[in-house]
């Protein structure tokens, strides 16, 4: 059979495809890694999440107590006790008295008689000044008093000649009158020459520079040789009276309720003193005034104190922290500090206690008094012998079963293996797993 003419025409239309199929082909191609990679993201993305999951729950599982095991807790009964009210304020250490010493007279200086540091006391020498120009000054003034002195009794002589011969009226009245002028004139010259003479007396003394007051020198202000004034501000040394000393600090207006009344009655109210980091003793005093304004741009008031400071352990313009004793409540119920929870503020539970009952810690609203270092007096809410829960606070809630832990036990001890939370940091949990404020 003979070939048919368009069999060459069908075979190659067969071979070769149209180019519009070799397109969608080549598109087709390339999109396949792309799906490949959205699909391997999906399931990388799910493998993640399901692992953060299953590590969330078991840590949630694993920290997770059961309903029914206790909870190890310390515990303290609430005692009555006296609770001082102390006032902590910041201060600083002033001398009573302060004097910088300034020469009276103007000259060279000759001699020094103290050393620098020294304690020293009222009347000892500390500076001499050339004496010589003030001695001669003296001696002049006792030879004007001499001479006046001779000239006033030849006066007094010739006036009493002239009121003889006036009784035998052998001289004229106005002789006797000059006569008697001119002694009281001498008189008054005299008086002068008088003072004159204790004037230079006392510039010779003020040669010989003494302390005014007890207390510790400063560092010398000018050295041997130089000429001083009398009108120099520098002065020769600063004394300042150590023996005794005071602290002077601010507190707040408020407290003015609790020590005037007692200032007002003349009650010694006691002061200790500590150096800056608040742990060394170094005195104690007793309140001496309080200032009589109050300052308006702090809300705050001077107080003063004074102190014996015998070791001289306080150093003028020291910084110090200061307790004040202001009062003294007696007979209060007392529990330790970290006892006393926090709740939401303006809530029946701003502050309540974990009192143990039955085996069961309950949350107790209480009144706190005063907190002093760690302890706290309790006004309304828990009674004397009331044992409450010290520290594993914030993993109570009401009703929580507890468990006793033994004294000096660590905090996870007991219960099973139950974990605790060892002593409180200042902030509880409040019922119902609330964090306290």
């Amino acid at each position: 059979m003979p070939p048919d003419a368009n069999a060459p025409a069908l075979t190659r239309s067969r071979v070769a495809d149209p180019p519009e199929d070799r397109a969608a082909v080549r598109h087709t191609r390339r999109r396949w890694p792309f799906v490949l990679l959205v699909l391997a993201a999906v399931v990388v993305s799910a493998v993640i999440y399901q692992r953060t999951r299953t590590s969330q729950t078991a840590a949630s599982a694993s920290g997770r107590r059961p309903q029914n095991q206790n909870v190890p807790v310390g515990v303290a009964a609430a005692s009555r006790q006296d609770v001082p009210v102390r006032i902590s304020a910041l201060g600083s250490v002033t001398p009573l008295n302060t004097v910088t010493v300034r020469p009276r007279v103007d000259g060279q200086l000759m001699q020094v008689g103290f050393q620098e540091g020294q304690f020293v006391r009222k009347g000892d020498l500390l500076a001499v000044i050339d004496p010589r120009p003030f001695q001669v000054q003296l001696e002049q003034a006792e030879g004007q008093l001499a001479r006046d002195e001779s000239m006033l009794a030849n006066a007094k002589t010739q006036l009493a000649r002239y009121q003889l011969l006036l009784s035998e009226d052998s001289i004229a009245r106005s002789n006797v009158d000059d006569q008697a002028a001119a002694v009281a004139q001498l008189e008054g010259s005299l008086k002068v020459d008088r003072a004159t003479v204790d004037s230079a007396k006392l510039n010779l003394i003020y040669t010989r520079v003494t302390a005014p007051i007890n207390g510790r020198v400063g560092l010398r202000l000018v050295d041997v040789g130089n000429i001083v004034s009398a009108s120099s501000q520098t002065g020769l040394v600063v004394i300042t009276e150590v023996e005794p000393i005071a602290v002077l600090f601010t507190v707040p207006e408020d407290t003015l309720r609790l020590v005037l009344p007692k200032i007002r009655d003349k009650v010694d109210l006691p002061v200790d003193v500590f150096d800056r980091t608040g742990l060394t003793h170094l005195a104690a005093g007793k309140v001496l005034t309080v200032d009589n304004q109050i300052d308006a741009s702090t809300g705050t008031v001077r107080i003063k104190a004074i102190f014996d400071n015998k070791d001289h352990l306080l150093f003028p313009s020291q910084f110090v922290n200061v307790q004040l004793d202001a009062d003294l409540r007696k007979d209060q119920v007392v529990v330790p500090n970290v006892a006393v929870q926090h709740g939401p503020s303006g809530t029946p539970l701003a502050s309540f206690i974990y009192v143990i009952q039955n085996g069961k810690a309950v949350s107790t609203p209480v009144t706190v008094g005063v907190v002093q270092g760690d302890r706290a007096s309790i006004d309304k809410g828990i009674n004397v012998g009331d044992v409450v829960v010290t520290d594993s606070t914030d993993r109570l809630r009401d009703g929580s079963k507890i468990e006793v832990r033994t004294p000096g036990a660590p905090a996870g001890a007991g219960g099973g293996g139950a974990r605790g939370t060892g002593q409180r940091t200042g902030r509880g949990r409040g019922p119902g797993g609330h964090p306290g404020q």
